[in-house]
């Protein structure tokens, strides 16, 4: 599955429609070729044409496409899909997935969810055990409260209809923290226009009460679990409890503050997918030694290895449970672990435990 030479990867995604088993139209596009890769919309912002503007997703879409067949779609009540829709629920959004892969023709596939797509991303991979090949996820959770229920987040999501500009600014710098002033205005512009206020509501209090725990621990195929070490809003236990909950997962640590996939790093983060969808080493998984933990990290890597929980850590220790969570986030990058039995194992190889 070779990429293509750099200059033949001049892309530009062409709108189709599907049309849901309820009778919405869903707007999709496909782009490159190979095995499929599902990018599940970032409801209730997708808009997959709009994304293509943004320099740094559109490289990040060019290089996958350059392996794999790309396909995007927006999902009901936003981009270019039908805005005038009334069921938001989980069921709604798996049968938007369902209409875009019959009209894509496409039978095996895999998925790649952020943030709230994580819930339909998983519960697809649960109940397509023989379509879907390999599942990704990165910012989510099991529970669509989970990464919603901070007391700053809230306080964002109080101003959705009260102050839809104020909102759409906010979120795009102080949430997300767009690194590039020139795109973080282009995507103040495309979330503002993506939606409309009533929907972005109704989306994100459908999804907080969505739980697919059940589904996660349904799922068969090969999970990735990508996290941000330094990220703000979503925590490393958030991510871990993917990994526990769901069989066949792993955790991979991305350096980083960005709360968004391919803000940072974005060639690594592409390489990361590509080499887990072909099954290849990543060539971030070398160990290095325990000489290379600090001596806190190896005070906390001690107590993960004893079965001790971050709460547990952090009383033993006199600290903070933040603080446990950077230093766990460090040393599992650090040893190329996956979770806490990843570690744990680690430990128990050095003679640390």
């Amino acid at each position: 599955m070779g990429a293509r030479p750099e200059n033949d990867l001049d892309m530009e995604p062409e709108l189709a429609y599907a049309r849901t088993r309820d009778g919405v139209s869903i707007a999709w596009t496909s782009t490159g070729s190979g095995p499929a890769l599902v990018l599940m919309p970032g409801v209730p912002f997708s808009d997959a044409i709009a994304e293509w503007q943004i320099p740094v997703l559109r490289r990040a879409f060019e290089r996958l496409a350059g392996s794999v067949r790309l396909i995007q779609y927006d999902g009901r009540g936003t981009g270019h899909s039908q805005r005038d829709v009334s069921d938001l629920s989980l069921e709604a959004m798996l049968r938007d997935l369902e209409a875009v892969l019959a009209a894509a023709g496409v039978r095996r596939y895999a998925l790649l969810g952020y943030y709230a797509s994580c819930l339909p991303a998983i519960a697809a991979a649960a109940r397509g055990p023989n379509e879907v090949t390999q599942l990704i996820l990165f910012g989510g959770a099991v529970r669509g409260w989970s990464p919603m229920s901070g007391s700053g987040t809230q306080a964002l999501l109080s101003l959705i209809e009260r102050d839809w500009d104020t909102f759409v600014e906010s979120v795009t710098h102080a949430w997300l923290g767009w690194p590039d002033p020139a795109e973080a205005a282009q995507a103040a512009d495309w979330f503002r226009a993506a939606t409309t206020p009533a929907i972005a509501r109704a989306t994100l209090q459908a999804m907080s009460a969505m739980d697919v725990t059940a589904d996660a621990a349904r799922v068969a195929c090969p999970t990735l679990v990508l996290h941000r070490s330094e990220a703000p809003v979503i925590t490393l236990a958030m991510s871990e409890e993917l990994v526990a909950t769901i069989p066949e997962a792993q955790l991979r640590l991305l350096a980083g503050s960005s709360a968004t996939l391919f803000f940072e790093e974005t060639d690594t983060v592409v390489d990361e997918i590509l080499a887990f969808m072909t099954g290849s080493a990543s060539a971030g998984a070398t160990k290095p030694s325990a000489g290379h933990l600090t001596t806190r990290e190896l005070d906390v890597l001690r107590l993960v290895a004893a079965g001790e929980t971050n709460a547990e850590i952090a009383a033993r220790l006199q600290i903070s449970i933040n603080t446990v969570e950077r230093h766990v986030t460090n040393l599992y990058r650090k040893i190329d672990a996956r979770g806490r039995a990843d570690a744990a194992a680690y430990a128990v190889r050095n003679g640390l435990a």
